[in-house]
């Protein structure tokens, strides 16, 4: 999330030192109001009533994976992606990882004759599922000078798939980064003179590639688009994902409605008006964790943890004393309700509201002997709470950190180690004691995703931010330590996302760490940031693009 810091200019560290000067970033309130806190059940009744056509259409589209050949080319894999990309892949999990396997079984040089978006289409899918395929399969799509053949120039299907296969990569994959400038310039150029929908397809591709993008706002976006790109290829699967996307609509927004009704009688909106009214957008957030109906405990859960989190940021980066922000640390470290006794009033309503989200969590699991898992959910919070304090006292000490410095509070700050070892406290039975030993460990994956936070947040906020004055964010520390310009140092950090994501992609290869589905929480939280952060701070200023992702997936249902 935005979790930055935000200063009025006007206002120094000595001046705020005195308690009865209070900061303001002056964030816009809830743009939903009371939007979400009434749940009209009439679609959920005329959905019910279509659960047997639902249900065959599930079948048909089940039949259509498992009809053979599984093992050969196009036809397999372009019912896989569709699938996939119009997000009902979670109903054939078991029936897709079989054709996947099939498919890498018989991948042994039997495709010499592919053309360029079969082999891509393949070597993405390939990998999407932890298979580290090499690369050299695209080697026979160069010419004996080592470049693309020029015949690729105007292949719009094949450089899309060669385009979005190469946001598979990791460190060292020479070809992939050439190919990913190469498919981008031809994409580019295509764009402009190609005609809809094709021309849609591409460009949307382009500002987000599906590695990168979120799996529920990709499926509407295809949806609209997949009778027009492939006419009456595979109606039923798309009628299937349309039901089926109206269907989950239906159970976030009762989530949602509850949701929605806890945060209003907490009234944090009157409360505590200087933070930001945010539960709406942090529900989305959760949404892009996790959207599965077995999911419903853990995205209520770390919605409830997110939501409190940006509340105690805002505490911490926009209102506090530091005399105040030491309290308020000492009481999470203390994790006990007497503890609130010495917290100002204000403080008071936002960690009593804390620990009952972990006390609800904690009473959910106890029944399942699982209650363990709350003990690491609030250890992470409360490293998370040490490291706002760390960056409250650089602020008030007017101190500028090195990077190395800032980094290591930072990343924490981030708050993405601790979400995404919240996001297991309520996964089921395949989360043991070893998965969050994992993520305690500091793995390369989970520090990956904080990187692609930290420095996709700083690089678009750090203007804003510096308008009402800021303690440094990692564009200025980099700028004043290296002496280097702004745009350097955006060109720098864009490198160092570029290379996390890499790192990503290697932790997703077999064999791994944890198990797939429990990376699969860490990479998701990391595609919310590229959507949300691409070109501004979309939760701060959530009247913006956020507003309409929100209404996409969780306001208006799909046209079946």
């Amino acid at each position: 999330m935005s979790l930055t810091s935000v200063i009025l200019a006007s206002q120094s560290p000595q001046t705020l030192n005195n308690a009865d000067t209070r900061r303001s970033a002056k964030y816009h309130p809830s743009i939903w109001g009371d939007r979400f806190l009434s749940y009209n059940n009439t679609m959920e009744t005329n959905m019910q009533g279509k659960q047997q056509v639902i249900q065959q259409l599930k079948e048909e589209v089940k039949r259509m994976l498992m009809a053979p050949p599984v093992e050969t080319g196009l036809g397999k894999l372009e019912l896989i992606d569709d699938i996939q990309r119009l997000g009902v892949s979670y109903h054939f999990e078991y029936e897709i990882d079989q054709t996947m396997q099939q498919i890498h079984e018989n991948l042994n040089g039997t495709y010499d004759d592919d053309d360029l978006h079969t082999c891509a289409l393949r070597f993405r899918l390939l990998r999407q599922h932890g298979y580290n395929v090499s690369c050299d399969m695209f080697n026979k799509f160069k010419d004996c000078d080592g470049k693309f053949d020029e015949s690729l120039h105007h292949d719009v299907a094949g450089l899309q798939s060669l385009y979005e296969a190469t946001h598979l990569r990791v460190r060292g994959e020479d070809f992939l980064e050439e190919a990913l400038a190469f498919t981008t310039t031809h994409l580019q150029s295509a764009a402009n003179r190609l005609s809809p929908p094709l021309s849609k397809q591409v460009r949307h591709a382009l500002n987000q590639p599906l590695r990168k993008g979120l799996p529920r706002l990709e499926a509407r976006h295809y949806m609209s688009l997949h009778q027009e790109l492939h006419g009456s290829r595979n109606h039923v699967l798309l009628r299937f994902a349309k039901l089926d996307f109206n269907l989950l609509q239906q159970v976030h927004q009762k989530e949602l409605s509850d949701i929605a009704r806890w945060w209003k009688k907490l009234d944090f909106a009157s409360k505590l008006p200087f933070a930001r009214d945010r539960v709406i957008e942090c529900y989305f957030w959760i949404l892009g964790v996790y959207f599965e109906p077995k999911y419903y405990f853990a995205r209520r859960t770390l919605t409830k943890v997110i939501a409190m989190t940006s509340i105690i940021d805002d505490i911490y980066d926009v209102y506090g004393t530091l005399e105040e922000l030491d309290l308020f640390t000492r009481a999470i470290e203390r994790w006990d309700i007497s503890a609130m006794d010495v917290l100002p009033e204000y403080m008071k309503f936002c960690y009593e509201a804390l620990l009952d989200v972990y006390a609800e969590a904690e009473q959910g699991l106890a029944s399942e002997g699982k209650s363990y898992r709350i003990d690491y959910a609030k250890e992470a919070m409360k490293r998370q709470v040490r490291a706002y304090h760390a960056e409250a006292k650089w602020f008030h000490n007017n101190y500028t950190p090195t990077m190395d410095e800032y980094m290591e509070v930072a990343l924490v700050t981030s708050a993405y180690s601790m979400l995404a070892t919240t996001s297991f406290v309520g996964m089921g039975d395949i989360v043991t004691k070893d998965s969050f030993e994992w993520i305690f460990s500091d793995p390369k994956m989970v520090k990956a995703s904080a990187v692609v936070c930290r420095l996709m947040d700083d690089i678009v906020s750090h203007k804003f931010e510096q308008k009402r004055g800021h303690v440094a964010s990692a564009v200025e520390c980099y700028m004043i330590q290296y002496g280097a310009t702004e745009e350097e140092t955006i060109i720098e950090f864009r490198k160092q996302v570029s290379d996390a994501w890499k790192d990503i992609n290697e932790e997703c290869l077999h064999p791994t760490s944890v198990n797939m589905p429990l990376l699969m929480r860490v990479l998701n939280l990391t595609r919310v940031i590229d959507v949300l952060y691409k070109s501004e701070d979309g939760y701060t200023h959530a009247g913006t693009i956020l507003k309409d992702f929100v209404a996409s997936l969780l306001v208006d249902p799909v046209t079946v």
